[in-house]
């Protein structure tokens, strides 16, 4: 199934846009430009096309045009008179750039100084054209072959007039010319879309944003290859064709990912499985970056999360991750702030308050893993559809891995006595001597009835006591808190997932925030 679709590129440099068509197939995301191709007959250039035309007592040349040197574009066809000289030649086409008049180079002569040419140039004038390929959207070049339909420019009139060459010029000679009929051998030309640029959609990205900022551009994306190669930025025409467009082609970028997974899952170990991939953005840390974010690729495999600067392709790239993390330690977390995204934004604008909000980040759809040592990784992702799937994935991760490990024990120390303390998916927490492996202490994870900690390196835990319904307190010192705690988290989140997989489902706030929208 292919869509195509009209939209534009956008050239920062020159803040030009240009009319493009886009086709997408499942794989493929192609930029196709408009061309002038010759069909039939001899083709002495490809480039440049020589034509006569015969003025004519009516209708004159037959065309219009725009542009000019003042306006830093060639001058261009804007219209052609249908069965008029300029249409009866065959050979011209709107968005055709003049070169020459008699002979005369015009490539960098004024819009005045064109018409003033082509008006004086006699009954026969003969004309060299080249196709613009990228002619600026604000020409406002009909699109396609002539007539409504297939104009997909806005009726609004472009800054540049067009100046009508169907009027009589200087006609010496009042009897009317023959006609500018195509010869039989001359070569026959069409307008057609051409593909400039394919940009293969497998381990591809999108970004919605403006490089090093966090603002959002309006009904615009880029779209992004494996290899870097980018489709520059393309931009619709309406903020409900941006997001078809944004939809169609991550829908078909996630269908990838799912077959690469697959692909990767046959060569690993059914404990070793990737249960999910993807980019995402990672704010870097310090504000004086220029560049806020950088795009990251992210793996939920096995019994870790992997953190990468480009996807793994091959079975030896997962060794060569910037970050690996054992899944029962890290914590996900969505943040409070995208949820205020669409509907707070829209109540401040309808209140009238307008100043600039004071926010820890302006980006929707975003959430952090926090890991051990009190770090955190902090992401961004550009559809809230990506959210719900990101943290699914990471419940689903983690209680594969708790499962499958079904117990870890920590080294940690109390009061001068090395001790070992385990979170056990069947039992609960167990404390014993290190040393002569005596249990001290053993409570059901439906025992524990809370904790605090001072943020560094000592945790309280508080057990109730099931024969007298006392809370016990046990205090107890580790290398890496954060470690444990979230390791605590992961077991009892998986076990209450074992006994109650709806209460879990109903706590996931993305999901939640989707189907409300």
């Amino acid at each position: 199934q292919t869509k195509t679709g009209i939209a534009l590129l956008y050239d920062e440099v020159s803040e030009n846009a240009y009319d493009i068509q886009l086709k997408l197939t499942k794989e493929v995301l192609t930029i196709q430009k408009q061309d002038v191709v010759c069909v039939s007959g001899s083709d002495h250039s490809a480039n440049h096309r020589t034509v006569t035309l015969h003025r004519q007592p009516v209708g004159g040349l037959g065309l219009s045009i725009k542009g000019g040197a003042e306006h830093k574009v060639p001058v261009v066809i804007s219209k052609i008179l249908k069965d008029q000289a300029a249409d009866q030649t065959g050979m011209l086409f709107i968005g055709d750039a003049i070169i020459q008049v008699n002979g005369i180079n015009v490539e960098s002569a004024t819009h005045e100084e064109v018409v003033h040419l082509l008006r004086n140039a006699g009954d026969e004038v003969t004309i060299t054209v080249q196709y613009l390929r990228e002619a600026p959207s604000f020409l406002k070049l009909p699109l396609g072959s002539p007539g409504p339909s297939s104009d997909h420019s806005s009726g609004a009139s472009s800054p540049l007039f067009d100046s009508g060459l169907h009027l009589n010029g200087n006609s010496t000679n009042t009897a009317p010319s023959s006609p500018s009929s195509p010869i039989a051998n001359e070569p026959k030309y069409e307008k057609r879309w051409l593909d400039t640029l394919s940009v293969p959609l497998s381990m591809a990205r999108i970004s919605r944003y403006k490089a090093g900022t966090d603002k959002l551009r309006s009904n615009a994306f880029e779209v992004l290859a494996l290899d870097g190669v980018s489709t520059g930025i393309l931009q619709f025409y309406t903020a409900q064709e941006s997001a078809d467009w944004l939809r169609a082609i991550s829908t078909n970028i996630s269908d990838l990912t799912l077959q690469n997974m697959k692909m990767a899952n046959k060569c690993c170990s059914p404990s070793d499985q990737v249960v999910h991939m993807g980019w995402v953005n990672e704010r870097l840390e310090g504000t004086d970056s220029s560049q806020l974010y950088k795009f990251k690729f992210l793996a939920l495999k096995g019994s870790s999360f992997y953190i990468f600067s480009t996807p793994p392709v091959s079975t030896l790239d997962w060794v060569r991750a910037e970050k690996i993390y054992n899944l029962c330690e890290v914590l996900f977390k969505i943040h409070k702030l995208w949820l205020a995204d669409d509907c707070w934004l829209q109540a401040n604008l309808y209140l009238g308050i307008h100043q600039d909000f004071d926010l820890e980040d302006q980006r929707p759809y975003c959430f952090s893993v926090m890991v051990g040592h009190g770090k955190s990784h902090y992401f961004n992702v550009e559809l809230g559809s990506e959210l719900v799937v990101w943290e699914k994935s990471f419940q689903r991760a983690i209680f594969l891995e708790v499962q499958r490990t079904g117990s870890k024990t920590y080294m940690c120390s109390w009061q001068g006595d090395t001790l070992c303390f385990t979170v056990d998916f069947a039992l609960g927490f167990t404390c014993f001597d290190s040393k002569t492996k005596n249990v001290l202490w053993r409570f059901k994870f439906s025992q524990l009835k809370g904790s605090s900690d001072d943020g560094k390196t000592r945790v309280k835990l508080l057990f109730q006591n099931l024969d007298t319904k006392q809370i016990e307190t046990k205090e107890l010192e580790f290398q890496d808190l954060t470690a444990v705690l979230h390791c605590i988290h992961s077991f009892i989140a998986a076990k209450v997932a074992s006994v109650d997989p709806v209460f879990i489902d109903s706590q996931s706030i993305a999901r939640k925030y989707m189907y409300s929208n």
